[in-house]
C-alpha cells in the first residue's frame, strides 16, 4: 500500500527556508488550505451552474465512433536529429501566437489559485528551474521561447503545467484474442477561468487549437508518436510501435507537485524526475513493456501520478499508482476497481477508494465498458465510452486512441454541448 511523506515536516522546512530569505513564512498547512479552497470552488460551481445541475450520467454513448475527420488533431514531425534549439522552430512559428495568449492567462489564473506568496516563489525562479532540467529539455525550452517570442519563465511554467492542473480518464481493454486497445480523454483547465455565460473553461478553450499529433523521428524513422500541445516537450499520451502505449493521469496527494517543485527550487533537490519528462525519456529509450513498467514504478518523482501502460501481449496492461517514492500496481485480470477482468479504467482517484460525489467519471466508464462486453472490445468501444457524459465533460480537450501493435495514435478535439457537466 502507498505511504505518504510527512507533509507537516516538509512545510516546516519550507517555512524555515523562507524566513532565511527574509520572506513571509509559508503556512505549514498550505497544502490542506489549497485542497480546501478547491473544494469550496467546486461547491460554488455546483451551486452556480444551475442549468446543468443533475445532468450527470444518463446512458452509454453508442454512436460517437467513428469521429468526424474535421475534428482530427493536426499532425507534425519532431526531428530528433536536429539540435534541441531547432526542433520546435517550425511548429512555434505557426502556433506561437496562440501560445502567447494562453500563457498570459495561465500566469494570472495560476496566481489566483495558489496565492501570491507561493506564486512569487515559483515564478521568480522559473528561468532558473529551466537551467536545472536535464538535457535536452532546457535547450528545447530555450528554442521554444526564442521562436514563439514568449519569455523562458512562461514557457517553463507552461511545461510544468501537468504537475498542477491536469485531469483525465484512461482506459485499456483486451478482446478475447488478447488484442489490446488504449484510449484516453485529456481533461484540463479545472479551476482556471470558468465562463459562466458560455459554460466553458478558458484554459481548455485555448488549449484545443494547440493540440498536435507528433511523430518523433530519428535517422528518418519514427521512434514513437504522441498527442501533445505545441510547445510542450514532455509526453502525456504516447505509443511506441510493437512496444507499448502510455498515458498519464493526474493524482491528487498532500505531498503533491507543488511540494516537489518548491523542494526543487528552494533546496536544489534534483534527485527527482518530472513526470512528463520521465515519460518522454521512456518513449525514446525503452524497448519493451517490462522495462517501461519497471522505470515507471521505481523512479523517484516530483509529483504523484497514475501511469496507464499497455503492451502488445495478452495481459500486458496496468495502472501504476505513484506517490513520489512508492507505488501500487494493478494489472489486467483484476476486478478491484469495479472493472471487468478484460479492461481497466483510471480517472484521478485511487482505485481502492470511492471517487468523490462531485467527480465520479469512473462509475459510468465502468458501466459502459461492462455493457459493451469483451466480445466488442475495440478502439470504437473505448471512444464511445469516452464520449459518454460525464466522462466527456467541459474540460475534455481531446480524445486519443492508440494501439502498440500498429504504432498509431490519433486524437480528436472534443466539445461537450450543454447539458454537460463542468468536469
Amino acid at each position: 500500500m502507498l505511504t505518504s511523506w510527512n507533509h507537516v515536516n516538509i512545510s516546516h522546512k519550507l517555512e524555515d527556508q523562507l524566513i532565511r530569505q527574509n520572506k513571509h513564512s509559508l503556512n505549514q498547512s498550505y497544502i490542506m488550505k489549497l485542497n480546501t479552497s478547491l473544494l469550496l470552488f467546486i461547491i460554488a460551481c455546483l451551486s452556480s451552474i444551475t442549468s446543468i445541475q443533475g445532468q450527470g450520467f444518463q446512458k452509454c454513448e453508442e454512436t460517437a465512433y467513428p469521429p468526424d475527420d474535421q475534428y482530427a488533431v493536426p499532425q507534425y514531425v519532431v526531428d530528433l536529429d536536429l539540435p534541441p534549439l531547432q526542433r520546435w522552430s517550425a511548429l512555434m512559428r505557426e502556433k506561437g501566437p496562440k501560445l502567447v495568449a494562453l500563457v498570459d492567462d495561465v500566469k494570472d489564473l495560476f496566481k489566483s489559485l495558489v496565492g501570491e506568496k507561493i506564486f512569487e516563489i515559483i515564478f521568480k525562479n522559473l528561468a532558473k528551474v529551466a537551467t536545472t532540467l536535464p538535457y535536452p529539455f532546457y535547450e528545447e525550452l530555450v528554442g521554444i521561447s526564442t521562436f514563439s517570442e514568449v519569455p523562458l519563465s512562461l514557457i517553463t511554467m507552461y511545461n510544468i503545467f501537468y504537475e498542477a492542473f491536469t485531469l483525465c480518464t484512461s482506459i485499456i481493454s483486451q478482446d478475447p484474442s488478447g488484442q489490446l486497445f488504449h484510449g484516453r480523454n485529456l481533461d484540463t483547465g479545472v479551476f482556471l477561468g470558468w465562463d459562466k455565460k458560455n459554460h466553458t473553461w478558458k484554459v481548455a478553450e485555448q488549449l484545443r487549437p494547440l493540440a498536435v499529433e507528433l511523430e518523433w523521428r530519428k535517422n528518418g524513422t519514427a521512434v514513437f508518436r504522441s498527442l501533445s500541445f505545441a510547445g510542450y516537450v514532455g509526453i502525456l499520451t504516447g505509443v511506441k510501435k510493437d512496444k507499448f502505449t502510455l498515458s498519464i493521469n493526474k493524482r491528487f496527494a498532500l505531498n503533491g507537485g507543488f511540494v516537489g517543485l518548491l523542494e526543487w527550487i528552494l533546496f536544489n533537490d534534483y534527485n527527482q524526475s518530472w513526470v512528463s519528462f520521465l515519460s518522454r525519456e521512456i518513449m525514446e529509450e525503452v524497448e519493451n513493456y517490462e522495462e517501461a513498467q519497471t522505470r515507471l514504478i521505481k523512479t523517484r518523482l516530483l509529483a504523484p501520478v497514475y501511469f496507464i501502460l499497455g503492451g502488445t501481449q495478452p495481459g500486458q496492461g496496468c495502472i501504476i499508482t505513484r506517490d513520489r517514492d512508492n507505488s501500487n500496481l494493478l494489472t489486467l485480470g483484476s476486478t478491484k476497481t469495479g472493472s471487468g477482468s478484460w479492461y481497466l479504467v483510471q480517472t484521478n482517484y485511487d482505485h481502492w477508494k470511492k471517487p468523490p460525489f462531485f467527480d465520479d467519471r469512473r462509475t459510468p466508464a465502468n458501466r459502459c465498458m461492462t455493457e459493451g462486453g469483451p466480445n466488442n472490445a475495440s478502439l470504437g468501444l473505448i471512444y464511445n465510452v469516452l464520449s459518454t457524459k460525464p466522462v466527456l465533460n467541459k474540460e475534455t480537450v481531446y480524445t486519443a486512441l492508440m494501439q502498440a501493435s500498429s504504432g498509431q495514435v490519433h486524437g480528436w478535439i472534443r466539445q461537450c454541448p450543454d447539458p454537460c457537466w463542468p468536469w
